[in-house]
């Protein structure tokens, strides 16, 4: 055997894996069209799904069938659906800027649509023998990519709201572009702690530093704010205050009809598969099944790809189960909740984490002394809480307000009979009647008068009678 030869094997041992970048970077044209293909289908296939599923689940928590006429089931509801709504009619308000209330559902869709582009669906795989991952892109900053993509929908719900030319709909609007900027924040300062626990913005590393230890119970607190913030950020009930029909009929979406109106319910439940995925990918370990390793058969080849989609639709239900069982806010708790709750916690986490970081960095301090010192603090926080002296209510006779500000009735109030305006009307009446019936009195008089008096003869009369 030559030199040559013998040096082919140890050449081929020293070879190092590829990353995940470098598989991506390495596959061919037909492969990235067909995962493009794949993820721009999986939204609206599982819109189809959810609708229907939505619709049953709901039914069913509220004791009444739910769809059951089309297919079996009613498992086809969801296609009946996607046939009528084509064939509806198309009402434009004369009012509307019809370039921009054309253009709005395009911009709410297309976001929602590209931004699993950047999600792990699963680890090194081959597809007709070329290998690969299962991701279409993988950034350094893939984090804020799906971030923003997110973020952008909200142009095409408020321009929606403001084309429409009508009152509703521009309310519903404002409150849209209120509610993502308020929630997005929370989002934000969430995913900071996901970053500086990690080390990287980038999905697929995230999701290989949960090798031990997904971050849902590490982070809790970080967990939480993102549940609570994905459910504003989607404008799901109890968060649904852009469209409450009890207030604002439709919200944004009143003037819209046909496909327009089904382009903007693809979008909100592609916006949910998108947001469930996301959190799947930063607290939930992504692809990996629990309580195993990586080189574990549960976690390699294509089985990974049916744990991912567990875990999403475990939280996509929660969103249903929100839906079903929790009223919708009034509009100055959610934004107290966002501005004075999710955001000061959320700051004071990260606080916590870069404190934490910075211990174990330096080497000095064990995890088993900062849960110790932790504890004390919290149960030092508890004690204080415990020991502010509650507060008392004034004593006034001031009518009591709720908070927003709408004063409540009094217990003993008496509704009057008639308002204020009715007396006016009814005083008015009486003064014309009285002055109608002066008048016709004045002229009965007058009446009298000439016929009780005989008529006056002039001078130049008599003159001209002559001698009768």
């Amino acid at each position: 055997m030559s030199p040559a030869t013998s040096m082919v094997p140890f050449l081929a041992q020293a070879q190092e894996p590829m990353t995940r970048a470098e598989l991506l970077a390495d596959d061919p044209l037909w492969l990235i069209l067909l995962k493009a293909v794949v993820i721009l289908l999986i939204g609206p296939i599982l819109t189809v799904f959810l609708i229907v599923g939505e619709r049953k689940i709901i039914g069913r928590m509220q004791n009444r069938p739910g769809p059951n006429r089309v297919g079996p089931g009613g498992w086809f509801q969801s296609v009946a659906d996607a046939i009528k709504l084509p064939f509806k009619e198309q009402i434009i308000p004369d009012t509307a800027d019809r370039k921009i209330y054309f253009l709005a559902p395009v911009i709410t869709v297309v976001p929602a649509l590209i931004g699993l582009a950047a999600i792990p669906f699963g680890p090194e795989v081959t597809i007709f023998g070329e290998r690969t991952v299962l991701q279409l892109i993988e950034l350094p900053v893939s984090v804020l990519l799906i971030l923003a993509g997110a973020s952008v929908g909200v142009y095409g719900i408020v321009l929606a709201g403001w084309s429409s030319g009508s009152p509703y709909p521009l309310l519903g609007g404002l409150r849209s572009a209120a509610q993502v900027i308020s929630y997005e924040i929370a989002m934000g300062l969430s995913i900071v702690g996901v970053a500086l626990y990690a080390q990287s913005l980038s999905t697929g590393e995230i999701v290989d530093a949960q090798a031990s230890g997904w971050y849902f119970y590490l982070l809790l607190p970080s967990f939480v704010i993102y549940l609570i913030s994905m459910v504003g950020e989607t404008n799901r009930a109890p968060f649904d205050l852009p469209e409450a029909e009890s207030e604002l009929v439709g919200g944004f979406h009143t003037e819209y009809s046909s496909m327009k109106f089904a382009m903007f319910f693809l979008a909100e439940y592609t916006n949910m598969v998108i947001v469930s995925a996301f959190a799947t990918t930063l607290f939930l370990g992504g692809w990996m099944f629990p309580f195993v390793g990586l080189d574990s058969p549960l976690n390699q080849g294509w089985w990974p790809v049916l744990w991912f989609f567990g875990k999403m639709l475990l939280l996509l239900f929660g969103f249903i189960w929100l839906r079903g069982t929790l009223p919708r806010f009034r509009y100055d708790q959610f934004m107290k909740l966002g501005w004075k709750v999710l955001i000061p916690v959320g700051l004071v986490w990260i606080l916590v984490i870069s404190a934490i970081r910075a211990l174990r960095t330096d080497g000095n301090v064990s995890t088993g002394q900062i849960l110790v010192v932790g504890a004390i603090i919290i149960a030092v926080l508890v004690l204080l809480t415990l020991l502010l002296p509650e507060k008392q209510a004034p004593e006034s006779d001031a009518v009591p307000v709720t908070g927003s500000d709408y004063p409540l009735p009094p217990l003993d109030l008496a509704v009057p009979k008639t308002t204020p305006r009715q007396k006016a009307l009814k005083a008015k009446q009486r003064s014309t009647r009285k002055s109608v019936e002066t008048g016709q009195s004045e002229a009965g008089k007058a009446d009298e008068a000439e016929r009780a008096e005989p008529a006056s003869v002039t001078s130049g009369k008599e003159s001209t009678d002559g001698n009768v």
